[in-house]
């Protein structure tokens, strides 16, 4: 609990300086997809039950809102995690040690963003609604048959980052916290995830599509 508001205040004071910025003219009117892999490490509690396991990964928009120094990013954080049950199941006979566990997380986050030439950070927060993939155990005919205990959950994601514009892409890292408001094995999810990516352009894409089912974007 004492990472998440050391973590918040952090994120919180960098919008606070990005109040300050100068015209942003890497996003004015603009919408970028970004892709990005890295790990999820469990906080907490939840280093119990989940280990960090290679690779997590995140996709999404980063969609300049009228007020270019706002944001908008829809993404979806598909994140892998080693998992050790902790409370039996009744309706498996077996627990599971050294398993896999996923989490397919869709946030609508916005955020402040401030411009240094083509250097960019930003920090973001919002909420989160996705699903949980447990690994179960049964005995069948001599055999360990593996199956997945599938749960919704919500969240509440907040985060920081930089990324840099070279001739037609972007690279970037960020930082994030989220923390669940369903528990797994009793115990409240948390993890901050990191990741590092490209970010390209896809504005005359989306101008494409949005033509086509009629609707005007980014008219003044």
């Amino acid at each position: 609990m004492r990472f998440f508001f050391v973590f918040l205040l952090l994120c919180v004071s960098s919008l606070m300086v990005a109040a300050q910025t100068q015209v942003d003219s890497l996003h004015y009117r603009k919408i970028y997809y970004m892709g990005g892999t890295g790990l999820s490490f469990p906080v907490g509690k939840a280093k119990e039950v989940l280990g960090t396991k290679f690779f997590s990964g995140s996709a999404g928009l980063d969609i300049a809102l009228k007020d270019r120094q706002y944001f908008l990013s829809p993404t979806l954080y598909m994140l892998t995690f080693k998992y050790d049950q902790q409370i039996d199941d009744p309706k498996y006979n077996y627990m599971v040690e050294n398993g896999r566990a996923s989490f397919y997380m869709l946030s609508l986050t916005g955020g402040k963003r401030r411009q240094f030439k083509r250097l960019n950070t930003f920090a973001y927060i919002g909420p989160v609604l996705g699903l949980t993939f447990e690994p179960r155990g049964n005995l069948e005919n001599n055999l360990i048959k593996m199956s997945n205990k599938v749960s919704l959950t919500a969240a509440g994601k907040v985060g920081m980052g930089a990324d840099y514009k070279f001739p037609g892409f972007f690279i970037g890292a960020e930082i994030g916290y989220m923390r669940h408001v369903k528990k797994i094995e009793g115990i409240s999810m948390q993890f901050v995830t990191v990741m590092v990516g490209l970010k390209s352009d896809i504005t005359s894409l989306s101008e494409k599509v949005t033509s086509v089912i009629g609707i005007e974007t980014y008219k003044d």
